[in-house]
């Protein structure tokens, strides 16, 4: 009888073990990029890329098929792979022209897009080398299948194609930003060039990225919630770890913790006169007591950027001198926030600030005439910049273009006082910026970064009630508490 039971449940056993592996082995295709059947938890059926379905793809493309002047052809080239060291590549970004046409996020691609052949795919191919050590790519059919392109080829055949569609067409344009000698070295291309008939696509491309759709605004927002979530982590991590270097790794670790999949640059994290180095990158001091510390960060959620900057003593109390030049820098925040509404534009909000900044200083003693050449030693920078997919992003948009509801701007002042600048001793040595992330809405503005605490009494009490070891929970309410 026991006998005969070991066997039954041996028999029992082996299938379920056999269920099992049956179960697991299920092949899902894998493109290199992530796809609703590989990755379920980051996409929903019909989406592209995370957020953003095929349909809002195919949109793009056709929106950018209206903008481009009758028979002109574009061509956009995938981002290049760069290198460290001569085996070692840089973490790849995809270029963001390329990535809102196409969706496609790996290197070594090339699209053109026509009336008449509609979107044309040229995909790189993997050989077997390539698959072992790097892992397997998206080709010809993920051109097709995926990225619901028309056509598409092998990057091989793009010298036997390529003369073809642009063979007729009256004009061409492509992104410079990554052109590639593939395809500019083409007789046919050649010939559109030397006729100064090959433009620029960031033209075009721009346009169409400076307002955001709804899905857009929605992976914006996500971003811009990590960010402020992991910079207020790190804010109360300064006060034990009072380290420029220890900061940054902090704010990467908590934006990468809740999500996103890279910063969207290197984090500026200056202590005491470092602060006043408008893009200091090296993070390598330590900020000393009393000092204050001006960190600008923002991280990249699925091709979305967000952008944020405050600044605070790690110490826990800011000094008087500090405290003055601080209230002007917020005030001005805050007074250009309410400027931001449909038809301002970026260049009447900076003239704005610039009005309030040098009269703040002079107020103060640190401005003693009306000339330009110290104030803009104190702040040579704009009050701020479109934010999308690039960190300054739709570049060709010029900022006294006035803005619509759906466009995404920054808002920061600052003043950046040297060392060595001709002003009061207790000012020296003092960089500040605060700056925010806005909306245009249809009816004025939403600030985006909102629950990133500014003022000077939330600022205090935070990191004076804040105790190493407090729960998320206990971070929580403190924030709460701050929004009073």
């Amino acid at each position: 009888m026991q006998i005969l039971v070991r066997k039954l449940m041996q028999r029992i056993s082996h299938k379920q073990a056999t269920g099992c592996r049956a179960y697991c082995m299920k092949m899902v295709a894998d493109i290199g990029q992530p796809t609703h059947a590989s990755h379920p938890q980051l996409l929903k059926e019909g989406e592209m890329t995370p957020g953003i379905t095929t349909e809002e793809y195919i949109s793009r493309r056709n929106r950018l098929l209206d903008l481009l002047p009758e028979n002109s052809l574009a061509i956009i080239a995938a981002a290049p792979v760069k290198m460290m060291t001569d085996v070692v590549p840089y973490t790849f970004r995809q270029d963001a022209d390329y990535l809102y046409i196409t969706g496609c996020q790996q290197p070594g691609g090339v699209a053109v897009l026509g009336r008449d052949c509609g979107l044309c795919m040229f995909m790189p191919e993997a050989d077997s080398h390539d698959v072992i050590w790097q892992g397997q790519i998206a080709g010809v059919d993920a051109a097709l299948e995926i990225f619901c392109a028309k056509k598409a080829y092998p990057m091989r055949e793009l010298h036997k194609y390529l003369p073809d569609l642009i063979y007729g067409c009256s004009k061409l344009f492509h992104n410079r930003q990554t052109a590639i000698p593939t395809y500019m070295k083409l007789e046919s291309f050649q010939k559109f060039a030397k006729d100064g008939k090959v433009g620029d696509l960031s033209t075009f491309t721009h346009e169409l990225r400076w307002i955001k759709s709804p899905a857009e605004l929605k992976l914006m927002k996500e971003s811009a919630s990590i960010a402020c979530q992991a910079l207020l982590q790190t804010m109360f991590h300064s006060k034990t770890y009072p380290y420029e270097g220890m900061l940054s790794a902090k704010v990467e670790y908590e934006c990468r913790m809740r999500g996103a999949q890279r910063m969207a640059f290197n984090p500026v994290v200056g202590g005491g006169s470092n602060a006043s180095v408008i893009h200091y990158s090296r993070n390598d001091q330590k900020i000393k007591d009393g000092e204050l510390v001006l960190m600008d960060v923002g991280c990249e959620l699925h091709g979305y950027a967000s952008d944020l900057t405050r600044t605070w003593p790690p110490c826990g109390r800011f000094s008087s001198a500090q405290e003055e030049l601080y209230d002007l820098i917020l005030e001005t925040n805050k007074e250009c926030l309410k400027l931001c509404k449909p038809g301002a534009t970026i260049s009447q909000i900076h003239n704005y600030s610039v009005e309030m900044l040098r009269k703040g200083f002079k107020e103060i003693g640190i401005l003693k005439d009306e000339g330009n050449s110290l104030y803009n030693l104190l702040n040579p920078t704009s009050i701020g910049h479109n934010l999308g997919m690039d960190v300054h992003d739709s570049s060709m948009i010029s900022y006294s273009r006035p803005l619509k509801p759906g466009a995404v701007i920054t808002i920061e002042p600052g003043v950046y006082i040297s060392s060595f600048l001709d002003v009061p001793e207790r000012y020296r040595s003092i960089g500040i910026r605060i700056e925010d992330e806005v909306l245009i809405t249809d009816t004025g503005h939403e600030v985006l970064t909102g629950s990133m605490p500014k003022e000077v009494k939330h600022i205090e009490s935070l990191l004076n009630n804040f105790q190493p070891g407090m729960g998320m929970e206990s971070h929580n309410n403190i924030r709460a508490a701050s929004n009073r």
